[in-house]
């Protein structure tokens, strides 16, 4: 007999396996003592050796998978700002303290049981990415509309006894928790430092579907720059004093206040560039650098392939960012013959200005009349804008999909200089 479908795995190493996160950690081992119960009841123990990193390719059934979902009502949560009728899976809040580790998704804490949380410290589930917002206890339940969300300093502490890393998330909301209160939540932040590794604010996102939703308005350029102030305060302080910046503004921040992105030394390795915090200034460095080794290494011939009139697909609110880059870009591939497409955001509503947030609807209706009048070869679309290690669009459009109605190829690239240019060149 063999271990089979439908054997339960009851422990390992004398350790109960209560889902897959346990599972991870606990087979992390090169000698393992698995316990498995078949389904008549017998109960098999299995001595195994294997290399560290080996995997002892046991499947599991979807509730050993399920996603713990988001107990708060948040006043800025954009799922309850998405339109009806999109893939079942954006709708899903989740808020799973596994996925912080796994796939860096931000926690908020207000769901975590005593046991998940001493688990996390067992096993030293790190880093743990937080949804902080503020530390004010009565602001932070007012604005996750849970009674019970205010304790958001106990855990910090207890994380940081137990040397715990983390990476802090602020989404900041007008009138709630700017001002005076983003200078509290982060003279408070600081304490944890560098436990704490760092801290994101990020502005809260607003789309056209909040119906029956809070009332919340869009930061202006004023009060954009008034955040970055109190931001890099604290920003050039943390530098002074441990030569880390440890808070930082997500480029949204610089893009409403119409101030330069600052340079890559401004970001320390790029700590939550997944979380839109750097992003600019990283493909600006890469593709500057790209861009000299183009220079160098083709010194007689600067030429763009042929039949490669390029158009580039970008969210409004980096269209003058893009448009400069692709300026200075010129200046070593003279030939390049390139449009830039700043997408409106009709779908979503025009107050969403990123490229992530780009859909396929908008590309079609707003390109298609371009290209009749400037036709292109290919067309590029930034891979944040699509599904993780898929071509598929926010609105299920794919990429293929797209080519067909618009009669040119249309590919997908990473945020990245030297990708830029290798697929303009082949």
């Amino acid at each position: 007999m063999e271990v089979a479908a439908g054997d339960r795995l009851l422990s390992i190493n004398g350790m109960p396996v209560a889902d897959v996160m346990d599972y991870r950690y606990l087979t992390a081992d090169e000698t393992l003592v698995v316990e498995i119960e078949k389904p008549d009841g017998e109960v098999w123990e299995l001595d195994i050796e294997k290399d560290y990193e080996e995997d002892l390719g046991i499947e599991f059934p979807e509730q050993m998978l399920e996603t713990k979902t988001c107990k708060n009502n948040c006043i800025f949560c954009f799922i309850d700002q998405l339109p009806k009728g999109m893939r079942e899976s954006l709708y899903v809040k989740d808020d799973d303290e596994r996925l912080s580790f796994l796939t860096g998704n931000y926690i908020t804490m207000t769901n975590l049981t005593e046991e998940e949380l001493n688990r996390i410290i067992r096993y030293r589930i790190m880093p743990m990415n937080l949804s902080i917002h503020t530390t004010n206890p009565e602001l932070r339940c007012r604005m996750l509309n849970n009674r019970f969300a205010g304790d958001v300093i106990s855990y910090l502490k207890k994380f940081r006894d137990h040397h715990i890393q983390m990476n802090g998330q602020i989404v900041l909301v007008p009138d709630y928790n700017d001002g005076d209160e983003l200078r509290k939540t982060l003279a408070d932040l600081k304490a944890f430092y560098p436990v704490l590794q760092s801290v994101s604010v990020v502005p809260v996102g607003l789309s056209r579907h909040r119906q029956g939703l809070a009332e919340i308005r869009a930061f202006n350029q004023t009060e954009a720059l008034k955040t970055l102030a109190i931001i890099n305060t604290v920003h050039q302080e943390m530098t002074e004093k441990y030569g880390d910046g440890f808070v930082y503004p997500s480029d949204e921040f610089f893009l409403l206040a119409d101030v330069p992105i600052p340079d890559v030394s401004y970001y320390n390795g790029f700590p939550q560039i997944e979380n839109g915090v750097g992003m600019m200034a990283d493909f600006k460095a890469s593709l500057e650098t790209a861009s000299e080794n183009y220079k160098n290494h083709n010194d007689h011939d600067h030429a763009v392939s042929d039949n490669h009139r390029i158009g580039l697909i970008t969210g409004r609110a980096a269209h003058a960012f893009m448009t400069s880059l692709m300026d200075d870009l010129k200046k070593v591939m003279p030939d390049l013959d390139v449009i830039i497409y700043p997408i409106k955001n009709d779908y979503f509503g025009e107050k969403i200005t990123v490229s992530g947030l780009i859909t396929g609807r908008d590309i079609i209706e707003q390109v298609k009349p371009v290209l009749q009048e400037n036709p292109r070869d290919l067309l590029l679309i930034p891979e944040n804008a699509l599904r993780q290690d898929t071509e598929l669009l926010l609105d299920d459009w794919t990429l293929e999909l797209l080519s067909e109605h618009l009669s040119v190829k249309i590919v997908g690239v990473p945020v990245d200089g030297t990708s830029l240019i290798e697929t303009i060149r082949t």
